[in-house]
């Protein structure tokens, strides 16, 4: 399984990812392993993860929520499908 996450990181931005081992990963990334993002920016604090079968899905959907606005990652994290729906038309004629 390939799993997208959410991170909440000390200075309160989000960091997007994926890996097949969520545990580990987060432990990573709180030890200043798991990225160059994460490193100055510890300790981390799991928010949201989506699970997929294929790498593919997974980046594709990785790719997807970091093109996001906060607002917008804020309303998935929250499970606002509703929001997720009118923040995605906010711009558009």
């Amino acid at each position: 399984m390939y799993y997208v996450y959410i991170l909440q990181c000390s200075d309160n931005s989000y960091y997007i990812g994926y890996t097949t081992d969520l545990k580990n990963r987060i432990k990573e990334h709180n030890e200043g392993s798991g990225g160059r993002n994460t490193r100055l920016k510890s300790p981390v604090e799991l928010l949201y993860t989506e699970k997929f079968e294929n790498k593919s899905d997974a980046l594709k959907r990785e790719a997807q929520i970091k093109r996001w606005t906060r607002a917008k990652k804020e309303a998935l994290i929250k499970g606002e499908n509703n929001l997720l729906h009118e923040l995605s038309k906010r711009g558009k004629p």
